[in-house]
């Protein structure tokens, strides 16, 4: 495998310290830049082109990209390698310690759910579908019940398997019991807002196939948490 490093941050691109010894410094030194953390969301299920990146984020530029990119490489968080032939494309993925970042990542976007200001109806990408999945889902609930379900948006298939509570999910366009095809902002509103798939089918904005009661079974296991109150 060929790793390559990235070269070229300039001094104003290199991270802001803080002067603290407090973890969580470090850590938003590592992963606080605008940006770095949904690069390294957009990462958690597998290597991703440059241009794959830029499509799940259409609204980062290329240069900042590039420069985010720079960053979570030299900090060990992610690396570029090249697809061996015929592919003979880069990719960058995660390393080991990279991927250890989702439990981070879940806890924030729990306690963020809770915000009055968050809005689940706007737009969101693939890799942010599945991982809300993955954060949101009742464990309790979800204990007695297995099955496959695929997932498909467009390029981007994975599948997940109700496990004994834990929901894994892969990038795969295989067969499941169920398979759900329609774009993320849709299935965030049958997931949380309880849309009736019914209706979204009628309105073209959804396709399953098989096991529809499995479905519906899975989309039981999700509810948003109660909004904080604010003084």
């Amino acid at each position: 495998m060929k790793l390559e490093n990235l070269t070229g941050l300039g001094r104003a691109e290199r991270p802001r310290r803080y002067g603290d010894a407090c973890g969580t410094a470090h850590a938003l030194e590592l992963i606080g830049e605008r940006w770095s953390l949904l690069v390294v969301r957009e990462l958690m299920f597998g290597g991703r082109r440059f241009v794959d990146l830029r499509r799940g984020l259409p609204g980062l530029s290329a240069n900042v990209l590039t420069q985010r990119l720079a960053a979570l490489v030299m900090a060990g968080i992610a690396r570029r390698r090249s697809l061996p032939p015929p592919a003979g494309v880069g990719i960058y993925e995660l390393t080991d310690w990279g991927y250890e970042a989702e439990g981070a990542i879940q806890a924030l976007g729990r306690w963020a759910a809770r915000s009055p200001g968050h809005d689940p109806t706007l737009p969101l990408s693939a890799a942010s579908a599945m991982l809300s999945l993955r954060t949101m889902i009742d464990p309790v609930r979800a204990g007695a019940l297995t099955g496959t379900l695929a997932f498909r948006f467009g390029d981007d298939a994975f599948v997940a398997r109700l496990d004994g509570g834990a929901l894994p999910i892969v990038r795969d366009p295989g067969i499941a019991d169920v398979a759900v095809t329609t774009d993320p902002r849709t299935l965030a509103a049958v997931i949380y807002g309880k849309r009736p798939v019914a209706e979204a089918e009628q309105d073209g904005l959804m396709r399953v196939d098989g096991d529809r009661d499995l479905l519906d079974r899975f989309v039981d296991l999700f509810h948003l948490p109660a909004k904080a109150a604010v003084e």
